[in-house]
């Protein structure tokens, strides 16, 4: 008896598939989430925009008047890159600062989709469908603080990555001098790839013109006091470690308050224990971290695939960074976008997994702020509940991480793996290299 063949696809699933990898679809798609993020921004409760022009604006115009230009002559909570998007927004006027902010995010993210979509690779069209459902369901936060431009930066230099080392790692470095997260990302690269001492010594050189730059202007050590000024924080709400404490607060234990604090503009929340848990966090972090280095080292070490190793270490280090951090801000959760659709692009459905979680933890946080910050602040069970579930949330993805990297994939997972060919405006060498050449030591 002969085979069937198999049957042609359904016209309807054929013309809906033609309409999902139409860049003319994934454009307006683009535009109508960031309209629909921008519009929730401006209206919603809670303020989700309160940082772009109760922060932001400030240290904008007093950098253009000369006053005190943050970084450099006093010192600030970020690295000294971070004040060049928080003045971009001046271009359009200082009562047009708002607006001007949005349209950055809308122009830096429109780069990061640029390069998913250019060349309508069908894994990295499905990657940017992916990320705009993870904006939608993060919501107004996604946009508004400077880690919008630190991801779309750090999706930017991941997808690069193999294509042209030198200005991904550049982009990368820069990143971090935004927000230091991205330095994950090249911790990440420097155990993956071969080319390790390469990464290291562009991004020192890139750091070391950023800082020549701000000592010219006179900056002194404030160039560095970003490392120093969140070492003395107690612990922010959100953040995992907090959840016992927010508990303590919602059942009405004695000494267990949630307070704002102003000198770093947040709300944290103290009570018996509160000292001691936020002293050991950093060390706590730090040791964390380290288990993932020698996770990362080890799975080096067996010849596993850089398909295998870089999307996965990528987001183990970023997890550990939220999940065992005594600062829990709900814009984090952008961070976990970068090395997902990584994931997504090198090995497509076999990151599924990771990509579900993170869409859940969006949404979750989302719930959290703006929505419903004030029952969070007050501390109703409810909303406290859905913390504790989205903190968790954190956790599993660090296992689900840290598990990939530990566990042998099976050959006929890592066949459907795939580096990129081209990524705009790059392209990978005419001569095919396989994914285990690219970065994995043997």
């Amino acid at each position: 008896m002969g085979t069937e063949p198999a049957p042609d696809p359904a016209p309807e699933t054929t013309s809906a598939r033609r309409v999902l990898r139409s860049p003319f679809a994934l454009w307006i798609a683009f535009l109508l989430v960031h309209i629909l993020i921008g519009f929730l921004s401006l209206h919603s409760v809670g303020m989700p925009l309160g940082d772009v022009f109760l922060v932001y604006k400030p240290w904008a115009q007093l950098a253009a008047q000369g006053t005190s230009v943050v970084g450099v002559q006093t010192d600030w909570v970020y690295p000294l890159v971070a004040i060049v998007p928080i003045m971009l927004p001046l271009l359009l006027g200082a009562d047009n600062y708002t607006g001007g902010w949005l349209t950055l995010v809308l122009l830096v993210d429109a780069a990061a989709f640029a390069l998913l979509v250019i060349g309508r690779d069908p894994r990295r069209i499905a990657a940017a469908w992916w990320w705009l459902v993870f904006l939608a369901l993060l919501g107004p936060i996604a946009v508004g603080r400077l880690d919008a431009i630190s991801v779309a930066l750090a999706i930017v230099g991941l997808l690069w990555l193999t294509m042209h080392e030198r200005a991904a790692i550049v982009v990368l470095t820069l990143a971090t001098w935004i927000k230091v997260w991205p330095a994950a990302l090249i911790a990440a690269a420097v155990i993956a790839l071969r080319s390790r001492g390469h990464i290291l010594v562009v991004a020192a050189v890139t750091s070391l013109v950023i800082v020549i730059v701000a000592l010219t202007f006179g900056s002194g050590m404030h160039v560095f006091s970003f490392i120093t000024t969140q070492t003395d924080r107690g612990l922010q709400i959100e953040a995992p470690v907090s959840t016992i404490w927010m508990w303590q607060a919602a059942l009405g234990v004695p000494d267990a308050v949630i307070y704002y604090d102003r000198e770093i503009l947040t709300f944290q929340v103290t009570g018996p224990g509160t000292a001691t848990a936020s002293a050991v966090m950093t060390p706590l972090l730090i040791v964390a971290v380290a288990v993932v280095v020698l996770i990362g080292v080890r799975s080096v070490r067996r010849g596993l695939p850089v398909t295998r190793i870089l999307p996965e270490l990528s987001l183990a280090f970023v997890a550990a960074f939220i999940a065992f951090n005594k600062v829990g801000s709900p814009q984090y959760v952008a961070w976990l976008a970068a090395p997902v659709l990584l994931g997504l692009v090198y090995q497509g459905r076999g990151f599924r997994t990771p990509a579900v979680l993170v869409t859940i933890t969006a949404a979750l946080t989302q719930l959290i702020y703006p929505f419903f910050y004030d029952e969070v602040l007050t501390a109703q069970a409810a909303l406290i509940t859905v913390l504790t579930v989205r903190n968790l949330l954190f956790f599993v993805i660090l296992g689900w991480a840290i598990v990939a990297l530990w566990r042998r994939p099976h050959p006929s997972d890592i066949e459907l793996d795939a580096l990129p060919h081209q990524v705009w405006p790059f392209r990978a060498p005419s001569v095919a290299v396989p994914a285990e050449g690219v970065g994995a030591e043997h």
